[in-house]
C-alpha cells in the first residue's frame, strides 16, 4: 500500500533556503538599515521564485511529487492511466464501458463537490476496480493562493467526502490544474497524502483535436509514464464528443500493442 514515509514534515531545500534568506534579509536590514531596500528587493525575487515552481506542476522543489512510476513497476512493463475532475454523469459511465471492453484499470482524481452529488457513480468507479484519489473539495481556480486554513479544508473535506461515500480514504492528491504554494506539503504530509502530478498529458480539457490531444500523450511514450485525461470539464470535438471518448480507446490499444499495463497509482507503489 502507498504511504508517505512519515507524518512528520521536512521542508525542501528550497524552502529551508528560503527561510534562511527571510531571516538573514530581516537581520541585514537591521544591522545595515542604509541596506533594507537589498534585503527587501531579495525576498521579493524569492518569492517569485517559489510562485513560479508552485506554477510548475511537475516540480519536486515545493516537496515530494510523484511524476513517473517507480522503476520497478516500469520494468514491469505498467502505466498509469489518471482521469480528472469527474465524477461526470454524462461522460464518466462510457469512459467505464471503454475500460472494462480494454480490461484496464485507472486512477480517478475526483472533485469531492461531484462524488457528493454522484454517489451512486463514484461507488461504481471502485466497485468496477479502479481508484478514486483526492482533487481537492471544490477544484477552485484560485486554489494555489488560498490560506493555510481554506487550503487544508479543501483537502480534508473531500477526503472525508470521498471516504465516507466510498468506503476508501485517498492516498494521493493531485492539486487542480497541478498548481500548488508553499504552504500544500506540510498538509499532506499530515494526511499521509502523496503529491501525484504526471508524465504526460493532452489538454484534453481546452483542446478539442483528439489528433493533437492522442499524439501529445504518446510521444515518447514510455513504462512507467502516468498520463493525465478528463472526464470532468472534458473539452468537445467539432461534433460534440467528449475528447476522452475519443481518444482513450485508441490509446488503450496502443498499451495492449505495446505490451503495457494499466494500473493503479496504489498497485503501482504497493
Amino acid at each position: 500500500m502507498a504511504t508517505r514515509a512519515s507524518t512528520r514534515w521536512t521542508p525542501s531545500p528550497l524552502l529551508k533556503a528560503s527561510a534562511a534568506l527571510h531571516l538573514g534579509a530581516v537581520a541585514l536590514a537591521v544591522a545595515r538599515p542604509g541596506l533594507w531596500p537589498w534585503a527587501l528587493g531579495a525576498v521579493i525575487l524569492n518569492h517569485l521564485q517559489l510562485t513560479a515552481t508552485g506554477l510548475w506542476p511537475r516540480s519536486t522543489l515545493l516537496g515530494p511529487n510523484l511524476t513517473r512510476l517507480p522503476a520497478a513497476a516500469a520494468l514491469r512493463g505498467e502505466v498509469a492511466l489518471s482521469i480528472d475532475d469527474g465524477p461526470d454523469p454524462a461522460v464518466t459511465p462510457k469512459v467505464l464501458r471503454v475500460l472494462d471492453e480494454h480490461g484496464a484499470k485507472a486512477t480517478f482524481f475526483c472533485v469531492g463537490t461531484r462524488v457528493e452529488e454522484h454517489a451512486e457513480l463514484a461507488r461504481e468507479i471502485v466497485q468496477r476496480g479502479h481508484a478514486i484519489e483526492n482533487h481537492s473539495y471544490r477544484h477552485l481556480n484560485y486554489f494555489s493562493v488560498l490560506p493555510p486554513r481554506a487550503l487544508a479544508y479543501e483537502i480534508e473535506r473531500a477526503q472525508e467526502a470521498i471516504g465516507a461515500i466510498t468506503g476508501r480514504r485517498p492516498l494521493f492528491f493531485r492539486a487542480p490544474a497541478g498548481l500548488r504554494s508553499p504552504l500544500l506539503d506540510p498538509i499532506l504530509t499530515r494526511l499521509e497524502l502523496l503529491l501525484a502530478s504526471w508524465t504526460r498529458r493532452g489538454f484534453d480539457s481546452v483542446n478539442g483535436n483528439p489528433e493533437s490531444v492522442y499524439a501529445r500523450l504518446t510521444t515518447g511514450l514510455a513504462a512507467g509514464d502516468i498520463l493525465l485525461l478528463h472526464d470532468g470539464h472534458a473539452a468537445r470535438t467539432r461534433s460534440g464528443s467528449p475528447v476522452i471518448l475519443e481518444v482513450l480507446p485508441r490509446l488503450l490499444a496502443l498499451f495492449a500493442q505495446s505490451g503495457l499495463t494499466t494500473v493503479r497509482l496504489s498497485a503501482a507503489l504497493a
